[in-house]
């Protein structure tokens, strides 16, 4: 009952003192709005083509509506921390559902692709603060056996969302128009937004840590990530360093990355703490989490990348073949939550890693005729798996810290997940293309030294054009480009088993990291520090 009193006259308590049935409304909002900046991440990925003609952009520059968005956010997610703290969580978290809603309603408003693109940092920005805030605040809340289903709900909340990005952005782009996709965040982040304010309450704001704050270390992070989000994400597009604006983008990144570690150790006032890395069981949680976000992010980007270039499926069509690994993600999550409260994490990884490889392993053998029915089985053990590494890698890593670092921990964990899908959507796109080079030109070989037979297909292929059409060599062109195209399509596809082939051996090659992982020590809440 004192607890009830302490919070509604706004005097901080420990957060594992309030009522049970407060903390659970606490963290489902919390838990709605991350999914809210989690899955818009991914809506525009089966949308891009519609919002490229909409603002009449190029091909070059369309890819930053989703750039853009990860840049900013890269650079949020680690400074959270400091803010929630200077702030409190409350106005942390309602200032940040407000902003990312106006900057949604922006987006979906813009004109052309400059406006589009301010837009969706802005929203990348603001909204980057609702990820790490909740695991933080799900550790705080809870303890014991409860505490063991946080690790689950967020887990599966941090792989769902993405996963159902391109189906809800698909259906909505088909069904509505593609600036659905960004109106639709508006009356839930309204709602988000205000009980936000009315009901997380957890800690007290320190407002004078803003006065405190030191600028160059927060800019040389916003330098370091936003260099290097942008390196990798235009680095395959432009033969990476062979262009000079991605030597100079690589060479701030560098810099700011020195500048950045510099100020960690000797600034009075960081606005990122390194010292959970003192605990080598959080490193090695977070060096899971950066292979993690490699495989969950770019499993996600390749599949509709294939079901769009392969078999020149729509947005709705794409959505409605990918929803099946939201579906076993959801049954898994029971499993990986019992699971977690009866044996070691290192068990329940040793075993998702695998599991997740083979899922892998599974979608190397596509055909361009794969669709929804070929893609079920890979998709839904990939989304089983993935829940059985999330939800250890979670709980080895936030599991032994108290309020004081746990912000912290919670946004170098997360962090760490982003940068590595960040990573891996890069690498992905790289051996994508130079993979595709590779088949193209084997089976242009092929072609050759298949004697008259390639020749004699051309021929009668534009014999059978030439029954439509009176113009024999306007019959001849359409049939080679016939061809060229099935020859295309087949090497894109082989390019696609190499990507998932590499992508199974790294998941394996994880497994090396399991036995050096301790089980955190069990840390009681601190009170004190919460406040």
């Amino acid at each position: 009952m004192n607890a009830v009193v302490a919070t509604f006259r706004n005097t901080p308590i420990a957060p594992a003192e309030l009522p049970l049935a407060r903390k659970y409304l606490i963290f489902g909002i919390m838990a709605f709005g991350q999914f809210m900046a989690l899955i818009d991440i991914q809506i525009v990925a089966a949308s891009l083509n519609d919002v490229q003609a909409g603002l009449s952009a190029g091909p070059d520059e369309i890819s930053w509506v989703q750039t853009g968005y990860l840049m900013a956010e890269l650079v949020m997610i680690p400074f959270a921390a400091f803010l929630a703290q200077a702030l409190s969580t409350r106005w942390l978290f309602a200032l940040s559902a407000g902003l990312f809603t106006l900057a949604s309603a922006l987006c979906g408003l813009a004109w052309d692709i400059h406006s589009m693109t301010a837009f969706r940092v802005i929203q990348g920005f603001v909204g980057g603060a609702m990820v790490p805030t909740v695991f933080a605040t799900g550790f705080a809340l809870f303890t014991g056996k409860q505490r063991a289903m946080i690790p689950a709900i967020l887990g599966m909340i941090s792989v769902l969302a993405p996963t159902l990005g391109p189906t809800v952005g698909g259906w909505l782009t088909d069904a509505v128009g593609w600036r659905s996709i960004f109106y639709i965040n508006i009356v839930p982040g309204i709602a988000v937004t205000v009980l936000s304010a009315l009901f997380v309450k957890v800690d007290a704001p320190n407002l004078s840590m803003l006065k405190r704050i030191d600028y160059v270390h927060l800019g040389a992070m916003a330098v370091f990530l936003g260099g290097l989000e942008f390196v990798l994400e235009e680095g395959p597009r432009h033969e990476w360093f062979g262009d000079p604006t991605i030597v100079t983008a690589a060479w701030l990144s560098f810099v700011g990355f020195a500048l950045f570690l510099e100020r960690s150790f000797r600034s009075s006032m960081p606005v990122v703490r390194l010292s959970p890395f003192r605990k080598a069981t959080f490193a090695f949680a977070c060096l899971f989490s950066l292979v993690i976000g490699f495989g969950l992010y770019s499993a996600t980007y390749l599949i509709p990348v294939f079901l769009g270039r392969v078999r020149d499926y729509n947005s709705l069509q794409i959505g409605t073949t990918v929803f099946v690994t939201g579906i076993a993600q959801i049954a898994s999550v029971v499993v990986a939550a019992r699971l977690s409260q009866k044996i070691d994490p290192r068990w329940m990884i040793a075993a998702g890693l695998p599991l997740f490889a083979a899922s892998l392993w599974l979608a190397s053998t596509m055909t361009p005729e794969w669709g929804f029915a070929a893609l079920l089985a890979p998709q839904m053990l990939r989304g089983f798996a993935i829940m059985l590494c999330i939800v250890p890698s979670v709980t080895m890593a936030l599991g032994g810290f108290a309020q004081a670092e746990l912000r912290y921990a919670s946004g170098l964990f997360n962090l760490m997940r982003n940068l590595g899908g960040a990573i891996g959507i890069a690498v992905v796109n790289t051996w994508l293309q130079d993979q595709t080079r590779i088949h193209a030109a084997r089976l242009g070989e092929s072609l050759g030294e298949a004697g008259r037979s390639a020749p004699d297909t051309v021929a009668a292929l534009a014999a059978r054009i030439g029954t439509f059409t009176s113009d024999s060599t306007h019959a001849l062109l359409m049939a080679q480009a016939e061809i060229a195209h099935v020859v295309a399509r087949n090497a894109l596809t082989l390019a696609f088993n190499d990507v998932f082939r590499l992508m199974a051996w790294l998941f394996l090659a994880a497994l090396v990291l399991v036995p050096f992982c301790r089980p955190p020590a069990h840390v009681a809440p601190d009170a004190a520090a919460a406040h």
